[in-house]
């Protein structure tokens, strides 16, 4: 008798491993793929935060002075601002990977000095990119001229991998905007404002552009529909752990 209490001795106990062991996965794995669920759902809460706050700017488009841009109280919000001012003579920044229509293409930045205030990067608009990746020229516009448009946050950066912008001819090449990368390889003496001017399309300066706050990233609804992709994943790992824990051992 003894052989075979010790065998179904053993056979507890290690169903017993194997259950902490398969619970601590599943636990782990649900934790892994909840967070991911809220990651995603705060994103979209984020970004739709963000597209309310300027359509309701864009609505109203209040006049607001250019100066405003550097102020570091407004860093987040959004303005629809007109100043004069002068381009710089420093040469035009392009914007990589950037996709309009189902193109590929570069995004235009130059820097301006405003009458008053800090300087600032201007978007100038959107423009294709041959096939051998031979970069547009883009003058620069002359003399004292006037701006409006819609003031935002510089476009998200994502994994800052790699040099934040390197000389290509004429112009600077950029994965990302990184604004204080910007003043200090350009040579600034003093730190651009910390949004960037997004063009009245009305204006006749400029490339292809539009007021979209999301041309390159995910809306808020496809982060919602990840999120309920990732919370139903942790919900499946958490049936199938059960349905193994409980489910009848078979007899020899």
């Amino acid at each position: 008798m003894r052989p075979i209490i010790a065998a179904a001795g053993e056979e507890i106990v290690s169903r017993r491993r194997n259950l902490i062991v398969g619970w601590t996965a599943a636990v782990l794995t649900i934790a892994l793929f909840a967070n991911l669920g809220l990651w995603q759902s705060r994103r979209a809460v984020e970004k739709q935060a963000m597209l309310d706050a300027a359509a309701q700017v864009m609505a109203k488009r209040t006049l607001q002075p250019l100066s405003i841009a550097a102020d570091p109280a407004h860093a987040r919000d959004y303005d629809w601002a007109i100043g004069r001012g002068r381009f710089d003579e420093r040469d035009a920044l392009l914007l990589d990977n950037q996709q309009r229509n189902g193109r590929a293409g570069v995004r235009a930045y130059r820097i301006f000095v405003p009458e008053q205030g800090a300087p600032l990067l201007v978007d100038l608009g959107w423009l294709l990119l041959p096939g051998d990746r031979h970069l547009p020229q883009i003058p620069k516009p002359e003399g004292d001229i006037e701006l409006r448009g819609l003031l935002t946050t510089p476009p998200s950066t994502g994994l800052a991998l790699g040099p934040a912008l390197a000389r290509q001819g004429e112009a600077w090449l950029m994965p990302r905007v990184d604004l204080a990368a910007i003043a200090r390889e350009t040579g600034m003496s003093v730190p651009l404002a910390p949004r960037v001017l997004r063009l009245d399309p009305a204006l006749r300066i400029g490339y292809e552009r539009d007021l979209e706050l999301l041309p390159n990233t995910l809306p808020p609804e496809q982060h919602r529909g990840y999120a309920v992709q990732w919370f139903a994943l942790a919900l499946a790992v958490f049936a199938t752990a059960l349905i193994l824990t409980f489910r009848k051992r078979r007899r020899p």
